[in-house]
């Protein structure tokens, strides 16, 4: 009894982190100008709905299996449902590696190629594909029961053997060419894009920190506002690359245990425990609590608008702008907003 109700508790706390980090988010994007002027947070926005629904869709009755040990809502429901899962946990997976090549093309390019890469249009086909892409995994195969080809009769088994009398669970089995062809496309390409960027901005905001730090033993750092702006952008920049291993450590912490067991349980026989399965799920929803944290909550424009939203838009928050925003040149400025907005 005491387990069960520390689960309970456990999982409502997950949940309901989630479903009111990223409504904060979607809110503050929605009522602040500034927030709505920078195509990267389209990206954020978009992030916070997936990772939004599947707090509201996916979670709850992940839950209530768990902690029953029963499904009460029919195949057909647990086939929905298992697609919805697939669905928005790997779009929140994409809109991730869409923000990280965002982030390299606005911190590892100049300012004009940033915006003739990053055009409007390309932002929407971004987008789309983080929504159209994870379909041709989830709702397609799995409603097509492609996944299940040759593994029927161990789901069968699977099905009935509960630990609770007459009880059923809503498997999701997958055979080889699934398991494989699922988390290349939802864990491994979009893992592998981020590596390749996040570490061309560690190594630009390294080599930015080396100029600074010639600059300050030159004592030419602040000789004018030209150099000063530029100082500025390289600090902040600096900073942003010391985030890089927070977030791609908690990406990796929180989705990897589950995609290296999805790729490994199909070589050997089955034979992972559903402990271990339901802990590692648990450990990929967990970052849908963790995105508005990493990407918003950080964010020194996210969070005054948050807390004109907490605070019912007093004016000494609204009086604020972020230092990003200040005078400067227009290029100086928009690369400053561009490469730095969102891993302050």
């Amino acid at each position: 009894m005491p387990k069960s109700i520390a689960l309970i508790c456990f999982l409502s706390l997950v949940m309901l982190m989630s479903v009111l980090g990223n409504l904060l988010v979607m809110t503050a994007v929605c009522k602040d100008r500034q927030l709505r002027k920078i195509k990267t947070n389209y990206f954020i926005v978009s992030l916070a709905f997936a990772d939004l629904m599947v707090s509201v869709l996916v979670m709850p009755f992940g839950a209530i299996e768990l902690i029953h040990q029963n499904w009460i809502y029919g195949e057909t429901f647990c086939l929905v449902r298992t697609s919805l899962d697939v669905l928005l946990t790997t779009a929140s997976i994409l809109h991730l590696c869409c923000i990280a090549l965002d982030r390299y093309y606005a911190i590892c390019c100049q300012p004009l190629v940033y915006r003739k890469k990053m055009t409007s249009l390309r932002v929407a086909l971004m987008l789309g594909g983080c929504w159209v892409i994870p379909t041709f995994i989830s709702f397609l195969p799995i409603m097509q029961g492609w996944n299940s080809i040759g593994i029927d009769h161990l789901i069968e088994v699977r099905k009935f053997s509960g630990d609770v009398a007459n009880s059923t669970a809503c498997v999701f089995m997958v055979n080889k060419p699934y398991a494989l062809t699922c988390s290349v496309v939802a864990f491994y390409i979009p893992l592998g894009l981020m590596v390749l960027a996040y570490q061309r901005i560690y190594v630009t905001a390294r080599e930015h920190a080396r100029q600074i730090s010639m600059l300050q033993r030159a004592g030419a750092a602040s000789a004018d506002s030209a150099d000063h702006q530029r100082n500025h952008r390289m600090r902040t920049e600096t900073k942003a690359a010391k985030t890089l291993c927070i977030i791609m450590g908690c990406f990796c912490l929180c989705w990897a245990p589950f995609f290296i067991t999805n790729v490994v349980d199909p070589f050997i026989n089955y034979t992972v425990p559903d402990q271990l399965w339901a802990a590692c799920l648990w450990l990929g929803y967990i970052n849908s609590m963790l995105n508005p944290i990493l990407y918003a909550f950080l964010n020194k424009s996210f969070r005054r608008a948050f807390l004109i939203i907490l605070c019912c838009g007093r004016k000494r928050y609204s009086a604020r702008r972020p230092s990003v925003l200040g005078p400067g040149p227009p290029c100086s400025a928009t690369q400053i907003n561009g490469s730095t907005h969102v891993l302050k």
